[in-house]
């Protein structure tokens, strides 16, 4: 079989089969109630303000569409799939209801010593490594990529890069499925190298080690980021020609300020005008990423008592739109409804500023005018949404039925 009779990124054409499931598997009626009012609900004392952008975006939709569509074309293949199709674990859970199996991760990409050539495996919205890749092709088993879009772009941008002879700068976290995808891409060049840096912090140890000012000197350096770098890194040489790029998730402004940050470290030690020659810098957050935290830094203009934020706890966009609203109001990042309970009036939330999963009671005060402000990741779908928002009414003793 070659490539091109296994390989599909284009799905089945097959939405239309499929579509009626997914309409009742993810769509929600409070949200489209939400929608059809301006994103304003008022119940009561109650005032719920929804983010113009939220929930679902395009390549998830698409990812998710896809592995529906992979089930009705091989009804009666094993379906693997490479990890989480995306951070959400309903989703996820749905997947598994129509019998997908979640590969395991391995010392070195995923484990697929259980798939065979006539199975189908699924690529997960993050993608996954060359090294992945490239065992998958070798078994000759059925790919379906749903790689988004704005990752592939970050790829090609890494790929270049390496191609030129610069180390990848990525600001993500080194261990998240998209990072190590996008880090692989420099694998295409036999001197690619790439290094991780999480945050502003970790960048500025990069500017100090290219200025000759990190405490401890290589060893140090090394020993302190050995885990985010290529294994053949060596910051004596490869931090000579530098290329940000970022994983598509992250918070936009810091990824912005750190490529801008690197650009005048790199223009000071060399020059001006052999700038372009050193650095090179690009935006590559994606758009939905974009466009949800612009909403949420809109909504937070005006007059909020709380903010909630739905999503997976490891589902880095909402973890950075979390942290937009932590600055502003006081934030309640919620995995999903369940971690409300209107009954006892307590919350299980994850920390935006510590990371911990916390749980807080009277989070609502149980009379009074409120203002909530709720948005979601792009991972998480309408019927989750709609059903935190239930269980926001219902914590201050309103009806979510007489709503709708």
């Amino acid at each position: 079989m070659t490539t091109e009779s296994t390989y599909f990124r284009k799905g089945f054409g097959l939405k239309a089969d499929v579509q009626d499931t997914l309409t009742a598997d993810y769509d929600g009626q409070l949200v489209d109630l939400l929608l059809a009012r301006e994103h304003t609900l008022v119940v009561g004392e109650v005032t719920i303000r929804l983010a113009k952008e939220f929930g679902f975006c395009y390549g998830v939709e698409r990812a998710v569409e896809y592995a529906y569509q992979t089930r009705a074309k091989f009804p009666e293949k094993r379906i693997f799939l490479a990890g989480e199709i995306i951070h959400n674990p309903h989703v996820n859970a749905k997947l598994r209801e129509m019998g997908i199996v979640f590969l395991k991760p391995s010392d070195k990409g995923f484990d697929y010593s259980e798939v065979e050539p006539a199975d189908v495996v699924i690529l997960p919205a993050f993608g996954v490594t060359i090294h992945d890749f490239d065992t998958l092709r070798a078994k000759g088993c059925v790919m379906v990529d749903t790689t988004c879009g704005s990752v592939l772009n970050v790829w090609k941008r890494v790929e270049a890069y390496a191609k030129d002879g610069f180390t990848s700068l990525i600001h993500g976290k080194y261990y998240h499925e998209e990072t190590r995808a996008t880090a692989s891409q420099v694998e295409k060049y036999d001197n690619g190298t790439y290094l991780v840096v999480r945050d502003m912090g970790q960048a500025e140890d990069v500017m100090a080690y290219i200025s000759g000012s990190f405490a401890g000197g290589r060893e140090a350096f090394l020993a302190k980021y050995a885990h985010a770098a290529s294994p053949h890194f060596d910051p004596d040489t490869h931090l000579d020609r530098i290329g940000v790029a970022n994983q598509t998730t992250m918070l936009a402004r810091e990824s912005l300020a750190i490529g801008e940050a690197v650009g005048v470290t790199m223009a000071t030690l060399h020059g001006e005008g052999d700038r372009a020659e050193y650095f090179r810098t690009f935006d590559t957050i994606c758009s939905a990423t974009q466009d949800r935290q612009d909403a949420v830094n809109a909504l937070l203009t005006e007059p909020l008592d709380v903010m909630v934020v739905i999503g997976g706890y490891n589902s880095s966009n909402t973890i950075s739109l979390a942290a937009l609203c932590a600055e502003r109001v006081r934030t309640y990042h919620v995995e999903d409804a369940a971690s409300i309970d209107p009954e006892t009036g307590r919350v299980r939330h994850r920390d935006p500023v510590s990371g911990k999963e916390l749980m807080d009671t009277d989070w609502l005060p149980s009379t009074g005018v409120i203002r909530v402000g709720i948005t979601a990741g792009a991972s998480t779908p309408n019927n989750k949404i709609g059903e935190t928002v239930s269980r926001v009414l219902m914590t201050r003793g309103l009806d979510p039925a007489t709503v709708v």
